[in-house]
C-alpha cells in the first residue's frame, strides 16, 4: 500500500480548510443532496463529501457508508488531493498503490474509486466529492465533466456557508 503524499503547501492547506469551520459539523441538507444525488445518478453504492485533515478523512455528507472517518494513511482521497485532475482507479485490486490497502481488503471493499479534488478560490485542496463502487468499473468523459461540476458546486457551498453554520 502506498501513503499518501503530503502536499508542499500543507500548512497552508490545513488552515484553508479549518477557516471553513466545517470539520465535525453536523450533516447538512445542501451536501447530502449532493452525494444522494451522485450515488444515483452514477449508480454507485457509496458518495462522499470527503475532508482531508492533519491524520484523517472526515466526511460531511455520506451516502452508502456508515464510518464518519478514516485514516488518512489509508485514505485514497488523500492521493487525490495532490494533483487538480480527478483520481480514477477502475480497479483498486490491480492497482499497487491500493491493493493490499484495508479499505480495499476489507469493508467497504473498494475496487472502483473516482475522487474530484474540491479545489478552494484559494488554490487549496481541501478534500473530494468522491464516488466509491464494490466492482470494477470507468468512467465516462460526460461523468467525470458532471463530476467536476459537483465538486465545483460543493466548493462553493463550502466556501458560502456562514462559519459554524451547520445543521443544528
Amino acid at each position: 500500500m502506498l501513503r499518501p503524499a503530503t502536499p508542499p503547501d500543507e500548512a497552508q492547506r490545513l488552515q484553508a480548510l479549518r477557516d471553513l469551520l466545517v470539520l465535525d459539523t453536523e450533516p447538512e441538507e445542501q451536501f447530502d443532496a449532493i452525494t444522494a444525488f451522485c450515488a444515483t445518478a452514477f449508480r454507485v453504492p457509496i458518495a462522499l463529501v470527503s475532508l482531508i485533515d492533519a491524520d484523517r478523512q472526515w466526511f460531511k455528507s455520506r451516502t452508502g457508508l456508515d464510518a464518519c472517518e478514516t485514516g488518512r494513511d489509508i485514505s485514497f482521497c488523500g492521493h487525490a488531493i495532490l494533483q487538480d485532475e480527478p483520481l480514477i482507479v477502475p480497479d483498486a485490486l490491480a492497482d499497487s498503490r491500493f491493493s493490499d490497502n484495508p479499505l480495499v481488503t476489507g469493508d467497504p471493499k473498494i475496487r472502483f474509486y473516482a475522487g474530484m479534488p474540491l479545489r478552494l478560490s484559494s488554490g487549496h485542496r481541501i478534500g473530494t466529492l468522491c464516488l466509491i463502487d464494490r466492482k470494477p468499473r470507468r468512467l465516462e468523459p460526460e461523468e467525470l465533466e458532471l463530476l467536476r461540476d459537483l465538486a465545483r458546486l460543493v466548493v462553493r457551498e463550502l466556501e458560502a456557508r456562514p462559519p459554524g453554520a451547520d445543521a443544528a
